[in-house]
């Protein structure tokens, strides 16, 4: 390594609790709080990248939760890092990858920022690293999970009315087959043609079940259904598909690009719901992208309700894809009552728009952030 050489300085990792603007019901939990992980690397010639491995529920979604990913991060990943060269986010990451096991989010959170990082150095926005943007906005499609029929109307009408939003997603899962479905089909009712009603099961669903709650969603004019299996029930997948016309997306069950492909082998889903952090990063997102392009396997740029680093980084990449049939529910940053940012991220006319400068385009807003971690002692 020559003299010349930018090396990284620093690995640091800060967990935010901010509260959200209501409660989120899922199948798993009901969220009233969000713990954002944002991960910041220094260099040496003075560059920051900033990258997030926010997940929902703590353990209630997945294996991480933010206190071992900081964990994780700073006992074994931060050494390895420190000292090498910050240039080459490929190089360090196949360093990681090559010496741990596991850690999809955390692993993001850092590739997300060494690319951040370079996109800086490089003065071009993140996305130019993969290839580049074919859009400048996307469409985002907004979440209603209060578990309440009349509440999710009045917020839908008030979503559509402001021009933020026109395809909306229901959390279902917790209650009874009939009665989610009953749920989704009043709210589908009141809001008729105006919008896409779309709903989300997070796996709460028997085979059996799905095969009734699939069939009455359908009927009530619901465009699409996530994950209403278990993840690993690929066959169930599979036949649930073959035996329905609403469409289904693969959600949980996509953890990178082997899982991808094995879904598209099987014809197991028509639509994959991609996440960066799911996918074990960028790099990872984009493959399983391609997976599904090359099946024709329709695209959905999926969120972990990221705060706004997570939630740019997925929009720098979901930005290069040729076809993105399914839109995006980038709404993360809208579901906290708190702003990290200098500048907040701009939604109008029911799409994000996309920021133009280097790396992720954002300036956070470092001692707004110090306020907040202080808050939370």
């Amino acid at each position: 390594m020559s003299e010349n050489s930018i090396l990284i300085e620093g690995v640091d990792v800060l967990l935010l609790d901010l509260p959200t603007i209501r409660p989120h019901q899922l199948s798993v939990a009901t969220m009233r709080r969000q713990k954002l992980v944002l991960v910041r690397i220094r260099a040496s010639d003075g560059i920051t990248g900033w990258g997030e491995a926010t997940t929902i529920g703590g353990l209630a979604y997945g294996e991480e939760s933010p206190e071992s990913m900081r964990a994780n991060i700073e006992t074994y990943m931060a050494p390895i890092l420190v000292g090498l060269d910050a240039t080459s986010p490929n190089a360090r990451m196949f360093e990681l990858r090559s010496r741990l096991q596991g850690n999809r989010f955390a692993l993001c959170a850092i590739e997300t920022a060494l690319f951040d990082g370079q996109a800086r150095r490089l003065g071009v926005p993140l996305s130019d690293l993969f290839g580049g943007r074919v859009r400048d906005s996307l469409p985002v499609a907004w979440t209603l999970a209060s578990g309440d029929t009349a509440r999710d109307i009045a917020e839908a009408e008030q979503m559509l009315d402001l021009r933020r939003h026109r395809v909306f997603k229901l959390k279902i899962g917790a209650r009874d087959v009939r009665a989610d479905a009953a749920h989704v089909a009043a709210i589908k009712r009141a809001l008729g043609d105006r919008a896409s009603v779309r709903v989300d099961v997070n796996q709460a669903w028997s085979e059996t079940d799905a095969m009734l709650g699939m069939a009455m969603l359908e009927h009530a004019g619901v465009d699409l259904v996530e994950q209403p299996i278990a993840a690993h029930d690929i066959e169930g997948m599979r036949r649930l598909r073959t035996m329905n016309r609403v469409p289904l997306m693969a959600d949980e069950a996509l953890h990178g690009p082997l899982d991808a492909f094995r879904i598209a082998e099987r014809r197991a889903a028509d639509v994959f719901a991609i996440k960066i952090t799911q996918s074990g990063g960028l790099r990872g997102a984009q493959q399983v992208a391609a997976i599904g392009e090359a099946a024709n396997i329709g695209l959905y740029g999926g969120t972990m309700l990221e705060g706004a680093v997570g939630t740019v980084a997925s929009a720098q990449l979901f930005a290069t894809l040729p076809e993105l049939a399914w839109g995006t529910e980038l709404f993360g940053p809208l579901l906290l009552t708190e702003e990290i940012l200098r500048t907040p991220l701009a939604y109008r006319e029911c799409a994000l728009q996309l920021p133009t400068g280097p790396g992720l385009g954002i300036e956070l807003d470092e001692d707004r952030i110090a306020f907040l971690q202080r808050q939370q002692h």
